[in-house]
């Protein structure tokens, strides 16, 4: 009754099903530790947010690299704005929208004269022109104390970029300490602070960037989910195709006799 299951067509269908089953069910796994590492990362933030505040340069020093286990963690430094050195970071999103604009990066000079960190402020809109610096607010004159948190240089390759040169003076397309250490000639702790709060407060800062997210564990356990019902409804449809074929072909053996004219054998 299944000898049509020997077949090249139904060869070709269990063939088809023997590789769907293996793959969906890896496609299953690779959504499932995506939901893990999408999980680890928001108790990462989470925890690193929520911890008392260091002194940045009681972590940092002139070309340190972030671990990423310290990343987000709440950072303190005092000092002086060393406005002459002021760079914009082009391409960057508005927070909470879409608009494209600048990131203001400003070292600050650390009262203990370890050296300057990279304070990201926030960020502001484009210039009239891409070759245009934009209009960028004051940060607070004489010695201020700024908190925020802890970020890993970027590099163009992290972000996907090129650096192709002949950009305006005081523009550039990553935050990197050790780019910018170059182009002042002075020594800049790796890493650098993105902005939370500071004392004394500008009069009219940069619009401040927002903590980020770490409570969505985003739809990667249901993709998970998905791709193993998938994997498992293949046999099952297998079945049912097999078994729909199999009543089709013993019907039309049971109505052949009848259209050629022959009695059809009654049953028992």
């Amino acid at each position: 009754m299944y000898r049509f299951l020997l077949s090249a067509r139904w060869a070709g269908v269990l063939l088809v099903a023997l590789v769907l089953i293996p793959t969906m069910v890896r496609l299953g796994f690779w959504q499932y530790h995506r939901h893990e590492a999408r999980v680890a990362r928001n108790d990462l933030v989470a925890r690193n947010l929520g911890s008392p505040a260091v002194a940045f340069d009681g972590l940092s020093s002139p070309g340190w690299s972030v671990p990423g286990d310290q990343v987000w963690r709440t950072v303190t430094a005092q000092g002086r704005y060393d406005t002459a050195h002021e760079v914009v970071i082009r391409g960057r999103t508005e927070p909470g929208g879409s608009t494209i604009g600048y990131f203001v990066v400003t070292p600050l000079v650390l009262a203990d004269g370890k050296g300057s960190v990279l304070v990201n402020r926030g960020w502001v809109e484009s210039g009239s022109d891409a070759a245009s610096l934009p209009a960028v607010p004051a940060p607070p004159a004489g010695e201020v104390t700024v908190t925020g948190r802890l970020r890993a240089d970027e590099t163009y390759a992290s972000l996907g970029v090129k650096n192709r040169g002949g950009l305006p003076e005081r523009m550039y397309k990553v935050i990197n300490s050790a780019e910018q250490a170059k182009s002042a000639g002075t020594e800049v702790l790796g890493g650098y602070l993105e902005l939370a709060s500071s004392q004394p407060a500008a009069g009219n800062p940069p619009e401040p960037l927002a903590e980020p997210g770490h409570s969505d564990i985003g739809p990667h356990m249901a993709y998970a989910v998905q791709w193993w019902l998938f994997a498992a409804l293949v046999p099952v449809g297998v079945v049912v195709l097999a078994r729909r074929e199999a009543g089709q072909r013993a019907a039309e053996r049971a109505a052949a006799p009848a259209a050629a004219g022959e009695p059809v054998a009654a049953a028992g």
